[in-house]
């Protein structure tokens, strides 16, 4: 991937985009250009594995689908690629569209914090996504920070941390319980 990438002076189309194929980095298409960043690290992988097992079960009894690492297309030249996201989609094909998503959801860690905490919000609120989780790490922690979109921007709902439960029923009923979210591989 380094060369083609170099040797790329022109504005990335989606096509070019989806012909570099998979990559061990997470890579991004936004208005012609590719944000590239480390892959997550095990313990980001581990928690946003955790949600999705949190999520899959009311996901599925809403007729919805949680899906992690997945292509969302938010506009014509930005397709991103949350930590997961839960869609009124199928299972076909690589990408999700935008009005196909009900809630995205991003794990912050130290090499992604500003892109997750400002970037993304404002990408996600633009292609009108409804809801955004952000998954805080504070000190070997958890914080859910839920927010729903208001107009053109994101306003916090809740935010919970140790010992509680997120409990809503919007965008679909769900409870997450923020201790599930520490558990730790032993041995």
């Amino acid at each position: 991937m380094g060369m083609a990438l170099l040797e790329h002076p022109e504005p990335w189309s989606e096509d070019e985009f989806f012909a570099l194929g998979k990559t061990s980095n997470r890579v991004e298409l936004v208005d012609g250009s590719l944000w590239a960043g480390p892959a997550p690290s095990k313990r980001h992988q581990h928690i946003a594995f955790l949600l999705a097992m949190g999520l899959c079960g009311a996901a599925e009894r809403a007729g919805l689908l949680v899906l992690q690492d997945v292509n969302l297309r938010l506009a014509g030249g930005r397709i991103l690629q949350p930590d997961l996201l839960v869609a009124d989609t199928d299972d076909v094909g690589t990408t999700v569209e935008a009005a196909e998503t009900e809630l995205v959801v991003e794990v912050v860690s130290p090499s992604n914090a500003g892109t997750d905490r400002l970037l993304k919000p404002q990408l996600y609120a633009a292609a009108r996504i409804g809801w955004y989780l952000r998954v805080e790490q504070p000190q070997d922690s958890v914080e859910l920070h839920l927010q729903r979109l208001d107009g053109d921007h994101y306003a916090s709902v809740e935010v919970v941390g140790p010992g509680q439960v997120l409990a809503r029923e919007e965008p679909f009923p769900f409870q997450l319980e923020v201790a599930s979210l520490l558990r730790r591989r032993i041995g």
